[in-house]
């Protein structure tokens, strides 16, 4: 193959997601196919004029380090090198070592030199396999974790390496492991066993330039990659910012500007903060709040809001009432829907999956009173979902309130149901935000105490109808861009198989099928 072609579509792989992985990826099986060099494959997919010969075959010895525990270190003994020391790029690094016991070194595994391969044999199942070459001579021991390859003469460790990287990449080495003391592993004899094409040794050194070159390409890229990406993290900051400082029709077309994309999530944060700040419709001095609303004073506002609002507990304009402990026992799969926290998607949306039930004649007086009704906010308070918000909505009544759940309702008319489900939504956002945790338990007292600020009621129905329409054009960008992704993921599929004249190579533990445009040698 020649570089232009693959440099045809250099730019096209690079903007789609993970196009920087893919095309590292393709660059070896290519390698591993004949397409750097012009070979073709022969029936058994070996290029022609290679052969496929085993690791054992083509290694003068393959042995594994010796294991140390945390005792056997000093301060000023003999290196050890351990997994964490082989990087998952191919090469050794040197961050921190540790040194053992020289009376502790096996003098058969003390030394690593020039063209050794060390090859992570045990490791979590993504990291099983990491390969690395030996740059220099050291006077290193390392892990009983790590395998050395020495090779014979007529092989280039270089080549060598790039093959087993390729197979840990494309998830080999992970689905051949087994499991030793809760780590994944790849025995010896299994490594032995493993086969390679192996091309005569000027061709494997010429493939071994290629790649190089190519991967410092994809180096370059990935740098240009992630300076662009960070410049328009910084404008995706400034534009919410300008947003949030006049949060007008023009500054909101900086928010959906088609050049950056502002994570939704950060978008939906933003305009739930406007929300509850008075920032997202203009006040009406003919709006008024009742003064059935008792108003506070906080010693620390949480929130800058206009004069027209008051200061309140959270509990004087909302109900909270928790849910029944149903026991497990008593499920079946028909009868009355047992809500549980489950049943909440991040979303807020409400569904029935995995659902289960409680017979009629469970239904005891005691239960009658967690039944909901549309239009009930629910709140998880306790663990790894806190926070999480629903909506009641009809179709999916008649239901039952599980425990772990809070049941939020307005107390009187001045406060709209919608308006008061975006003051739960910040008021819990607030507290993930000063405790940095999703994790724990909300105290129903304390939730009760928080400093809230009420527009008037009207006001709070302009409010929710604004949030309803900048949500609404979240939820759109949100779609545009998963269709967007999805779209990129099939430019890359179809690009992979013309440049590799397969289908699909992704999955594939050893590329085999030859590429579809004609292959060129050009050196």
């Amino acid at each position: 193959m020649k570089l232009e072609t693959f440099f045809e579509k250099f730019d096209e792989l690079a903007d789609t997601p993970e196009g920087v992985k893919s095309m590292r990826e393709l660059v070896l099986r290519l390698a591993f196919s004949g397409g750097l060099t012009g070979k073709r494959p022969t029936d058994d997919g070996v290029p022609e004029g290679w052969e496929r010969r085993t690791i054992e075959s083509i290694s003068a010895s393959i042995s594994s380090g010796f294991a140390c525990s945390r005792s056997h270190q000093v301060e000023n003994g003999h290196v050890h090198l351990r997994t964490h020391n082989i990087s998952t790029l191919g090469t050794l690094n040197f961050d921190l070592l540790v040194r053992i016991d020289p009376k502790m070194v096996d003098s058969q595994k003390a030394s690593i030199r020039a063209g050794d391969i060390l090859f992570n044999n045990t490791n979590s199942q993504e990291l099983v396999g990491k390969t690395s070459l030996v740059d220099r001579d050291y006077d290193y021991g390392f892990s009983n974790h790590i395998t050395r390859i020495r090779l014979k003469d007529g092989i280039f460790p270089g080549f060598v390496v790039f093959y087993l990287t390729l197979l840990r990449n494309s998830g080999y080495f992970a689905r051949l492991c087994t499991r030793w003391i809760n780590q994944a592993a790849v025995n010896t004899d299994t490594l032995k066993e493993e086969t390679i094409p192996i091309p005569p040794l000027a061709e494997q050194k010429r493939i071994v330039a290629k790649v190089d070159e190519l991967m410092a390409l994809c180096d370059r890229l990935e740098a240009q990659q992630h300076e662009r990406e960070t410049r328009h993290a910084a404008l995706a900051r400034a534009s919410l910012a300008r947003f949030a400082d006049a949060p007008t029709p023009a500054n909101l077309n900086f928010i959906f500007h088609k050049s950056y994309a502002i994570p939704p999530a950060d978008l939906r944060k933003s305009i739930l903060t406007l929300a509850v700040q008075g920032k997202l419709v203009p006040q009406d001095p003919n709006d008024e709040l009742s003064d059935s609303i008792p108003e506070i004073i906080p010693s620390s506002p949480p929130l800058d809001v206009p004069d027209s609002w008051r200061w309140t507990e959270f509990g004087e304009i909302g109900e909270i009432s928790g849910g029944f402990a149903f026991k497990s026992g008593d499920y079946t799969p028909s009868g009355v829907f047992i809500l549980r926290v489950t049943n909440i998607a991040p979303s807020g949306v409400i569904s029935k999956d995995e659902a289960v039930f409680l017979p009629p004649e469970k239904v005891t007086r005691e239960v009658e009173r967690f039944y909901l009704n549309e239009g009930d906010i629910l709140l998880v308070m306790v663990g790894g979902s806190l926070g999480k918000i629903g909506l009641v909505t009809s179709d999916i009544l008649p239901a039952l309130l599980n425990q772990n759940l809070w049941r939020i309702t307005p107390v009187n008319g001045e406060v709209d149901s919608q308006f008061l489900r975006l003051i739960t939504d910040f008021a819990v956002s607030f507290q993930r935000q000063i405790t940095h945790s999703t994790h724990g338990h909300l105290s129903r007292e304390e939730f009760r105490k928080k400093p809230v600020a009420l527009p008037p009621r009207a006001e709070q129905r302009r409010i929710v109808a604004k949030v309803e329409q900048l949500m609404a054009l979240v939820d759109a960008l949100e779609t545009q861009l998963a269709a967007s992704r999805a779209s990129a993921a099939n430019l890359l599929s179809a690009l992979v198989a013309e440049l590799t004249g397969t289908a699909n190579l992704r999955n594939a533990s050893v590329p085999t099928a030859r590429p579809s445009f004609p292959l060129t040698a050009s050196d």
